[in-house]
């Protein structure tokens, strides 16, 4: 691949930020099992997935009405609330709660609002890409203790062929990026690949795909599900899967889980290096579709069956 230096170095740059979301997530998983954070009775019933899935899917729609109908202040004020509320949980368990006043962790929720406020007030690239990473790493983390193996599996698996049909067949994906980038809202990861660039200042001239990568002359544009959707089964086989832990300090780290780390990160560079092509691309049969052959290879490394690898164990 033939690309000049600072393209190359964006293209490290977008994997040091999914690396680094991957081993928050991973850090993340047992404090936030510890703080009770699992949302479900049975994190193996694989109709979990299927809620979740939906709740994707109105959201979609609900988004697109709203920058059809000049509703984006609303769905901007909702993101950055969101990402409240996300922060706050990552903060809450990582941060000591040095001063609490009237049960509240004082200076975890100085954090979440400063990031907050960043966001609604400020959303330069830089403030983006750091809120991102708390936020990629709490929503993975918190759906790794939510989703068992094979609910994680299916997650995985409806929703990248979901992002293959709204990208390659009915294209409403493209409405939604357009619309993000429009209002800036805080669901992108963003990698400059020309120096001095500002977000709060580019012109949407780049060529943006249906999945949110967008190629332009000064920026990468990665959509922060893309980082998310993948990690949560690295972040469920840490947890879940019956292996021995690799003893890395603060982090949740098995076989299982590393294979899984690795193949999303093969994954990635694959759809980097297709995107570069010049040609739009879903994001999620590839950084899915790596995330689970790795996983598997790892998890029939550690010495499982390909039925205890799948989660199928309880139902055969």
């Amino acid at each position: 691949m033939d690309q000049p230096p600072r393209v190359l170095a964006a293209m490290g740059g977008t994997l040091a930020l999914f690396f680094t979301i991957q081993l928050g997530a991973l850090a993340l998983v047992e404090p936030f099992q510890t703080a009770g954070l699992q949302t479900v009775e049975n994190p193996e019933d694989p109709t979990n997935s299927f809620l979740y899935i939906g709740a994707i899917l109105v959201a979609t729609g609900l988004m697109l009405a709203a920058f059809k109908f000049d509703f984006q202040w609303l769905i901007r004020g909702m993101v950055v609330l969101a990402s409240v509320f996300l922060s706050w949980y990552v903060l809450v368990v990582v941060v000591p709660p040095i001063v609490v006043l009237n049960g509240i962790h004082v200076l975890a929720a100085l954090g979440a609002l400063a990031i907050g406020a960043g966001l609604a007030v400020y959303p330069e690239w830089y403030v983006i890409d750091a809120a991102g990473v708390i936020m990629g790493a709490g929503a993975a983390g918190i759906f790794g203790i939510t989703f068992g193996i094979l609910p994680a599996l299916v997650l995985l698996t409806v929703l990248a062929v979901y992002d293959a049909i709204s990208v390659y067949g009915t294209k409403h994906m493209l409405s939604l990026a357009d619309g993000v980038m429009a209002i800036k809202i805080p669901v992108l990861l963003i990698i400059p690949v020309s120096s001095g660039y500002s977000f709060l200042d580019d012109a949407t001239d780049e060529s943006t795909d249906e999945s949110g990568e967008t190629t332009g002359r000064d920026a990468f544009f990665i959509g922060l599900g893309d980082a998310v959707i993948p990690t949560v089964l690295i972040a469920s086989a840490a947890f879940f899967v019956p292996t021995p832990s690799l003893g890395v300090p603060g982090i949740a780290l098995t076989v299982p889980a590393l294979g899984g780390m690795i193949g999303m990160l093969v994954g990635l560079l694959v759809l980097l290096w297709m995107v570069m092509q010049g040609r739009a691309h879903a994001g999620l049969p590839l950084l899915n579709g790596g995330t689970i052959a790795g996983y598997l290879v790892g998890a029939l490394a550690s010495g499982l069956t390909l039925i205890e690898a799948l989660g199928l164990g309880p139902y055969l």
